[in-house]
């Protein structure tokens, strides 16, 4: 039965999609925006200070701006740079955790651990510190994008945006730049010392002008 056929493709959370030069899938899309949605409501609990709040629906969008465009670029970075290599590699959402993140809101803080790019395939030391570094250089190229932002001096609701974009995605790429366990900083600190050495420095840097904007 053709329609039923079609209706079956369209549900089929296996199904591969091309976006581009990219391969993803159904599955990983709506891990995705799963990861997205619920990583933006955290962060706009944590901002605002409740879910129930009439500024709620602010918040949401500039975490979803700032956060939710950080944690996007990061996994799909890691992904790309995995596919140029020839790997298999998608995004798979921990959902325990997403919820999890989502009670933590309402208490004040938030262990964002949203899920990872599962990667497989010819990966050596200088692929796996290669395809590390790409999740990281994302955020420190997004950071630098919202400070440009700040800088040409944007007004209403894009400034917030830009000051939590700054920020969020400057501890992003510091925090995994952690040199143990699964970190993406083991790896890259594996494969080049000086590569891992600049990306820590530089968001130290910008760490450094956080104080100021939110002064």
């Amino acid at each position: 039965m053709p329609i039923l056929s079609s209706l079956m493709k369209l549900i089929n959370p296996s199904e591969q999609i091309m976006l581009g030069n990219i391969q993803t899938s159904r599955r990983e899309l709506i891990d995705l925006i799963k990861a997205w949605v619920a990583i933006s409501t955290a962060f706009a609990i944590l901002l605002g200070g409740s879910l129930f709040s009439f500024e709620f629906v602010t918040f949401f969008m500039i975490s979803s701006l700032s956060v939710g465009l950080g944690f996007v670029a990061h996994e799909m970075s890691h992904k790309v740079v995995a596919q140029k290599y020839g790997c298999q590699a998608e995004f798979r959402s921990w959902d325990k955790m997403l919820i999890l993140a989502v009670i933590m809101s309402f208490f004040g803080f938030i262990i964002v651990a949203p899920g990872a790019v599962m990667i497989s395939g010819p990966v050596g030391r200088r692929r796996n510190g290669k395809i590390s570094a790409a999740g990281g250089i994302a955020n420190l190229v997004i950071a630098t994008l919202f400070l440009f932002m700040m800088l040409v001096g944007v007004t209403g609701i894009l400034l917030p945006i830009a000051k939590y974009g700054f920020m969020i995605n400057t501890w992003l790429a510091l925090f995994n730049m952690i040199p143990f366990a699964m970190f993406d900083g083991k790896k890259i600190l594996n494969w080049s010392k000086p590569v891992y050495f600049t990306m820590v420095a530089t968001a130290l840097i910008f760490l450094s002008f956080t104080s100021t904007i939110f002064g």
